[in-house]
């Protein structure tokens, strides 16, 4: 039996939804077998962390977890067995289960509804049940499996597909569509876990990494765009990085640092598939080695032409 998914989480009961999502999200990349190559236990604790996850990420097995209903197998627990039988007065004909003190909230359920959860169509009566209208052997669909999936800005911008480990050692092959947004859940139908009644699907939740060179807010993005002191006092055209390629932007003549320039619809792309526009804030940028000619100008400058730049506040 897995161990409590609390505990694998390292989040407390009354942990949030979110809190919840972020301790997956950090044991995931910690276990992640593509990170761990070299380490054999890795492999067995990122399994361990997405069983978990499976639980605690679904707020309607999660509720189940906690009022007992499920393991941390996700397999279903029947109050009943352990003491005392369901088949009290009106039996599997129809009667209702009364628990005793401390027994689970099973007050006034159905006992048929209950052989239904646990043996599918027969547990009703339906086609295939045996003599005593339900029968052992039926079973319905598999769990769900969940997982997540970082990816770049300009992969979420563009789609395309990558590949994902699940908890069970397959690897599957994503189709991220374009305009994927950060904690958007794909569905892929089928491909959970295995069951009687057919399989269940796998939910990947998506995560978008931070940018080397981007910032994000909302649909728009904002880059530093360093450019030289000949380009920032007589403009000139430079190459801008975008997620879609490098474009020519103009720098006008006489520029400073701090200046904003916009490149429109270079941007992210919200839900609705409307792109945003990309900002390039210029940053002025001296050479690495400073040139002769730069610093006698610039001594001149200094002694003919002094002056003081404005501070900006903040």
């Amino acid at each position: 039996m897995a161990r409590d998914p609390y505990l694998e989480l390292g989040v407390p009961r009354g942990a949030s939804q979110d809190d919840v999502r972020k301790a997956f999200r950090k044991l995931a990349k910690q276990f992640h077998p593509d990170a761990n190559q070299n380490d054999p236990t890795a492999e067995e604790k990122f399994k361990r962390v997405s069983s978990a996850f499976d639980i605690l990420g679904d707020p309607d097995k999660r509720k189940k977890f906690d009022r007992g209903e499920i393991d941390a197998d996700g397999r279903e627990q029947h109050p009943g067995y352990g003491g005392g039988s369901p088949f009290g007065p009106g039996g599997a004909s129809g009667g209702r289960y009364r628990p005793g003190p401390g027994s689970p909230g099973f007050e006034g359920v159905d006992i048929n509804d209950i052989f239904g959860d646990m043996f599918g169509e027969r547990g009703r009566g339906g086609p295939g049940a045996g003599r005593a209208g339900f029968g052992f052997g039926g079973g319905g669909r598999g769990s769900d499996l969940r997982a997540h999936l970082d990816i770049d800005i300009e992969e979420a911008i563009r789609g395309g597909k990558k590949r994902i480990a699940f908890s069970d050692g397959r690897t599957l092959e994503v189709a991220i569509p374009k305009g994927a947004q950060d904690g958007q859940t794909l569905r892929l139908k089928g491909q959970g876990a295995g069951g009687r009644a057919g399989p269940g699907d796998a939910l990947i939740e998506i995560g978008i990494k931070p940018h080397p060179l981007y910032r994000r807010e909302g649909d728009m993005l904002h880059m530093d765009l360093p450019v030289s002191v000949p380009d920032a006092v007589l403009g000139g055209k430079v190459d801008a990085p975008t997620p879609d390629g490098p474009v020519a932007l103009t720098v006008p003549k006489g520029s400073n640092s701090g200046a904003q320039l916009r490149l429109k619809g270079r941007g992210f792309i919200n839900a609705k598939g409307q792109r945003g526009d990309l900002m390039a804030r210029l940053v002025v940028t001296l050479p690495d080695a400073v040139d002769p000619t730069l610093e006698k100008l610039a001594e001149t400058w200094r002694k003919e032409r002094p002056y003081s730049p404005k501070r900006r506040q903040g």
